[in-house]
């Protein structure tokens, strides 16, 4: 098996009540960080799944209608957190990100795309092709802003579908099918739908063994032990309601059988790196 090394960066947080996020929980608003993983792979370089909040994203977001994106879910990102500059600061250019997979096409998770022009950019096809389906106001009713995929067109992007199926086996088996996207079983593909159309988690293996990017299907580490989805009306909003509920229960059944696994949604405070002082 191909190890990667692999790290969190922290690009920008949103401010919600708990309870938006977990069933029953405080009214109380809570901050929730945009988080990145940078990972490397030794042939194929430097890969990110998602990209976090950047100027681009406070840019789209500052005219009506899409100003509502911000009221909704208040945003705060410093000059120096987004993600180019802090991969700059770890000596990292952008023109040296090889790949950048999307876990989903929300906002929080594309707004940084354009930082990357000559980045490989992979995605699920149902999750483009959803997005191109609705109107403007209908993509941003879901968190979806458009504006932020830039000039990208289809004929750029690789598509998780068109990787190679390969079978999940023991804990994993609920999950289906995982898609290989280098075919040497290193970065696998796992849709966890619910949340958005074409979400998708990844899974890989660093010197310590599995870890399991889980992006939204659920918002904190604590959810999926204790399997709390969000309200109703929350997953009913963006997504699908009882699918989400199902991909929810799968994570905690994977915990339940593997609690020293490394799983890591995308906003879970719990796996905030620590603060510079540039983020703070």
């Amino acid at each position: 098996m191909t190890t990667l090394e692999w790290r969190l960066y922290e690009a920008g947080h949103c401010t919600h009540p708990e309870r938006a996020t977990r069933r029953g929980g405080p009214l109380r608003a809570c901050e929730f960080p945009a988080l990145v993983a940078l990972l490397r792979h030794p042939a194929h370089g430097w890969i990110l799944f998602d990209t976090g909040y950047s100027e681009h994203f406070m840019a789209a977001t500052r005219a009506f209608p899409e100003r509502l994106y911000r009221w909704v879910t208040p945003v705060r990102l410093q000059p120096r957190q987004t993600l180019r500059e802090q991969l700059r600061s770890d000596g990292i250019e952008a023109g040296g990100i090889g790949w950048i997979l999307l876990s989903h096409l929300h906002a929080d998770h594309i707004g940084g795309l354009a930082d990357f022009p000559r980045a490989r950019v992979a995605m699920s096809r149902e999750a483009w092709r959803d997005l191109h389906a609705r109107s403007r106001l209908g993509a941003l009713r879901v968190g979806l802003v458009p504006a932020l995929l830039g000039a990208r067109d289809a004929a750029t992007l690789h598509w998780f579908e068109d990787s190679p199926a390969r079978a999940l086996s023991g804990s994993l088996s609920a999950f289906g099918d995982a898609h290989d996207l280098f075919g040497d079983g290193s970065v696998r593909l796992i849709a966890l739908p619910g949340h958005a159309a074409g979400h998708y988690g990844l899974w890989f293996e660093d010197a310590r063994g599995p870890v399991f990017l889980v992006g939204d299907a659920a918002w904190s580490t604590q959810a999926i032990r204790d399997n709390v989805p969000p309200p109703g009306v929350v997953t009913d909003w963006l997504g699908d309601t009882p699918i989400y509920r199902r991909t929810l229960a799968r994570l905690h059944a994977l915990h339940a059988a593997e609690p020293g696994l490394r799983i890591v949604p995308s906003h879970c405070r719990e796996w905030r790196p620590a603060r510079t002082e540039a983020s703070t």
